[in-house]
């Protein structure tokens, strides 16, 4: 097996960084959607709490539901982002003509999606705090486990929508934009999943955010965490690691064997 060698990934990286700092434009994603999001939910949450009856705390449950979402996309987007730089660009020729691995491509695409999301959940933490006082700490030390699920999930959609954008051509990059939204009902962010009927209660038993959610809504209700269930979204987002891995590289493979990459251009590929 050819293993990472660190340069190489650090210079798809730097190539982001780059683009970042000739393009403010690109940079403005970063803050301006996730603050318009926080902002919106925001103003909701807290008009719920001051008409609805309930001992339920709606900043907790519907904001915060809002900002780890939020941060899955963030993560999945940051990888399509990177990946879709070179398909507008049109350098897929380029980049793989050099001596760049697979391994060290996607390791690049995951790193830099890493520090975008980043400073996205930062920025959406802080608005969130600092105007509508979220306790985030609300969710103990289960937070941090559920990041991770989150970020590992999103990982996981991100490498596979630029197997499924890398095959079609780029036609298809209008199918990858609205998955977080397509997966938002199965994955019962904003209610349990008991409220689902059965066919939808069986797809999210797939989808790892729905074991983390049906989790954090368990502490705010004053249970305690189900560590077997996160365990469980655990595997499951790990294994879609894998196999998102293994679907990118197969492609590839037969883009190359098949001259796909030279014919890049074209809007759309049989």
């Amino acid at each position: 097996m050819t293993s990472i060698r660190p340069r190489r990934v650090a210079a798809i990286i730097l190539r982001q960084a780059y683009l970042l700092r000739a393009s403010p434009a690109r940079l403005l994603p970063l803050f301006a959607w996730v603050a318009i999001d926080v902002v919106l939910w925001g103003f909701i949450t807290r008009w719920l709490d001051a008409v609805s009856g309930a001992r339920v705390d709606f900043v907790t449950v519907l904001l915060g539901a809002v900002l780890l979402w939020d941060f899955f996309g963030r993560v999945m987007h940051g990888v399509t982002m990177t990946f879709f730089e070179d398909v507008w660009s049109r350098n897929f020729l380029n980049v793989f003509a050099t001596p760049l691995t697979i391994a060290e491509y996607v390791s690049g695409l995951v790193l830099s999606s890493m520090v975008t999301s980043a400073v996205g959940l930062l920025v959406m933490i802080a608005i969130a705090t600092a105007v509508f006082g979220l306790a985030f700490a609300a969710y103990g030390v289960v937070v941090v486990p559920a990041l991770l699920v989150l970020f590992l999930f999103g990982i996981a959609l991100g490498i596979a929508g630029c197997a499924v954008v890398l095959r079609l051509g780029p036609a298809a990059e209008w199918l990858i934009w609205p998955i977080p939204a397509v997966l938002s009902p199965f994955a019962g962010v904003f209610y349990p999943l008991a409220t689902l009927p059965p066919w939808m209660r069986a797809v999210s038993w797939l989808l790892p955010p729905a074991h983390v959610f049906e989790a954090l809504r368990a502490v705010l209700a004053g249970g305690a965490p189900s560590w077997p269930a996160l365990g469980l979204a655990a595997a499951l987002a790990l294994a879609d690691v894998v196999l998102a891995g293994f679907l990118f590289a197969r492609v590839h493979r037969h883009a190359v064997r098949t001259g796909l990459i030279a014919r890049y251009s074209a809007e759309s590929v049989s």
